[in-house]
């Protein structure tokens, strides 16, 4: 079986994660440690004591580094001392609107820090694969309805996206420059987007925006309730990075390449249909249609191809769209009364045996 195949892989592999404080690095980390990695973080502190890295306790499992990927030196003795054999890149500055108002920073941690990692792993001789984390945002939006492949352009409006889109073309150059001869680590990137799950308490983001209202007992205002996007669980694209890691130890040289990961087409809903499935399945929380002056450039709906993955990976989206409303409310219903690394643990195992089931 599939989970059984990434234990076995990851058991006792030294593993260091970038950016594991934050949302998908928490995740990341929790499911990495239980399926028995030795789990190195690197990572600024945690921004909201209420996330998910936090409730979880997950810190406490794992070697806990607190620095700046903008800092070269430190993130080159850091690497030196503690010798992984995967890395897994997730540390940015990840909201789009957040970079309208810091884009130089933004620019700084998702470009030169994304060419720090990469000068770390390039100079440490004990990795063996890593996994780079950009954004579905990467590519030039060009309004089309098709999915997006692997091989479009890469782009971007605002400062966020354009510093992931420069960032793929650090990752592309390393890998051509440097990890292309024989015995080089294998160096891959990811994109997804769109990503939801329980924990996330990240500023301008729908679901904990509608939590933080929910627990204000407030009215959330949306301004755009129709807007269609091709939400996924965090859980979702995790299992296609860690399953991609798998293969790049098998074969350096032929998964070193870019993938998306994102749900099938018709996995696409509405912001509306979202806030009221986590209303209903919550039985709390309340939104109005509140129409608000332009705040900078917002993007048609982004669809990513998945077929590269499905073909070359054998990784496909396990959950609809109703399983994973259902998965984010009962992750904030069940953590207010504690408890949030075994309901991580168990909405995984929950994940693992739906991919079991299925063969």
């Amino acid at each position: 079986m599939e989970s059984m195949a990434l234990m076995h892989l990851l058991r006792n592999r030294k593993v260091l994660v970038t950016g594991h404080t934050g949302f998908k690095g928490a995740w990341l980390t929790i499911w990495l440690e239980k399926l028995g990695a030795e789990v190195i973080g690197v990572s600024l502190d945690p921004l909201h004591e209420d996330g998910v890295y936090v409730r979880s306790g997950i810190g406490g499992r794992i070697r806990d580094h607190r620095l700046d990927i903008r800092d070269l030196d430190g993130l080159l003795e850091l690497f030196r001392s503690e010798a992984p054999e995967m890395v897994f890149h997730l540390a940015a500055q990840a909201l789009v609107l957040e970079s309208y108002r810091t884009p130089v920073e933004t620019f700084g941690v998702n470009t030169m820090g994304t060419a720090h990692v990469l000068e770390a792993i390039r100079r440490t001789p004990s990795v063996k694969a890593a996994v780079m984390v950009t954004t579905d945002k990467c590519y030039e939006n060009t309004g089309t309805s098709e999915g997006y492949r692997e091989t479009d352009a890469m782009g971007g409006h605002d400062p966020y996206s354009a510093s992931k889109g420069a960032a793929e073309l650090v990752i592309a150059s390393y890998r051509r420059s440097y990890f292309s001869a024989s015995g080089s680590p294998g160096v891959a990137s990811v994109r997804a987007g769109n990503v939801i799950g329980g924990g996330d308490r990240s500023a301008d983001r729908l679901v904990p925006d509608l939590i933080r209202a929910v627990e204000r007992n407030e009215v959330l205002p949306i301004r755009h309730p129709d807007a269609v996007r091709p939400w996924q669980h965090v859980l979702e694209p995790l299992h296609g990075y860690m399953l991609l890691a798998e293969r790049l130890l098998e074969d350096p040289v032929r998964y070193a390449s870019a993938w998306n990961f994102g749900p099938r087409p018709e996995e696409a809903f509405t912001v509306r249909q979202l806030a009221d499935g986590l209303v209903d399945r919550m039985g709390r929380g309340r939104w109005q249609h509140v129409p608000a002056p332009h705040q900078g450039h917002e993007a048609a709906m982004l669809l990513l191809n998945i077929d590269k993955a499905g073909k070359e990976l054998d990784w496909q989206p396990r959950l609809h769209f109703t399983d994973t409303v259902r998965l984010v409310a009962d992750w904030y219903n069940g953590s207010t009364t504690g408890g949030a690394l075994a309901l991580c643990h168990a909405q995984i195992d929950e994940y693992e045996g739906i991919g079991d089931r299925k063969g």
